[in-house]
């Protein structure tokens, strides 16, 4: 299972890879990188958003547990590389429908959510990486209260 997860997720990480040659790994690690964004915009890094994103993940993009925390330690190392959102919202741009979309911001106001406070840098990180990735305001804010309606 490592070995196929590294071939599949491999192919994102080097700067002059072709991100079209698995679209399935190059979303998961955009996706989990843009995770992991919101987790660190509020300079902190506790344990339950840790498990949070995790279980995220898992749920996602339906992995298990040492598949998941691989696909984690890639993303962490594209979303250190990474100068800007634009190497991930294009590819989720690209090959995502609208409700994929709409998921992700679900999924990106969990990670927000799972330490029990929300924090403004991650409430306008999620704004923007919603505005990038051209999801409508109503839907952005439907997922916030889908979201709140289950902490």
């Amino acid at each position: 299972m490592m070995t196929k997860l590294k071939s599949l997720l491999g192919a994102f990480l080097p700067p002059d890879c072709d991100l079209n040659s698995n679209s399935q790994a190059v979303l998961s690690v955009a996706s989990a990188a843009l995770m992991i964004e919101v987790l660190l915009s509020d300079y902190e890094r506790r344990p339950e958003e840790q498990r949070a994103l995790l279980r995220i993940v898992k749920e996602t993009f339906s992995l298990d547990q040492v598949t998941a925390k691989e696909l984690l330690n890639q993303a962490e190392k594209a979303q250190q590389d990474a100068t800007d959102y634009f190497r991930f919202t294009s590819q989720i741009n690209e090959s995502c429908t609208p409700q994929e979309k709409v998921t992700l911001i679900e999924n990106l106001w969990k990670v927000a959510y799972a330490d029990g406070e929300l924090h403004h840098y991650e409430e306008h990180l999620i704004r923007r990486i919603a505005d990038l990735t051209h999801v409508p305001h109503m839907d952005f804010i439907a997922a916030k209260l889908r979201v709140t309606e289950i902490q």
